[in-house]
């Protein structure tokens, strides 16, 4: 990751849930907040309703994975918050449809170059 770090303390995370301009797409959901840094930071909270563990650290890797494909067109300067939605469905999923889920949303938001 170029120019990222994780949000990792739980008052980021709500301020961005809270705070933050909301976007969906068929699999994930964005949230996103200015923060005036030179970075941008990135969280993943995906709940136990996706699945066991290993069926969220496996969503997780794949939020991440696209995340950094699309990094080096992206501006800086964001807290980006993904979730997963409830009702989606894990067997569907694959890494394009992620890819396309999170390019959407980013341009959606005017974060993707």
């Amino acid at each position: 990751m170029i120019n990222t770090k994780s949000i990792k303390d739980n008052n980021e995370f709500q301020k961005v849930l809270k705070q933050g301009k909301w976007y969906g797409a068929d699999f994930i959901c964005m949230y996103v907040q200015k923060n005036n840094l030179e970075i941008n930071q990135i969280g993943l909270a995906i709940g136990k309703k996706a699945g066991k563990a290993y069926r969220r650290n496996h969503i997780k890797r794949l939020i991440r994975a696209s995340y950094t494909v699309l990094e080096k067109d992206m501006e800086v300067g964001y807290n980006i918050v993904f979730t997963w939605k409830s009702n989606a469905e894990y067997e569907n999923c694959t890494f394009d449809e992620i890819n396309g889920d999170v390019s959407k949303m980013l341009k959606k938001a005017g974060i993707l170059r």
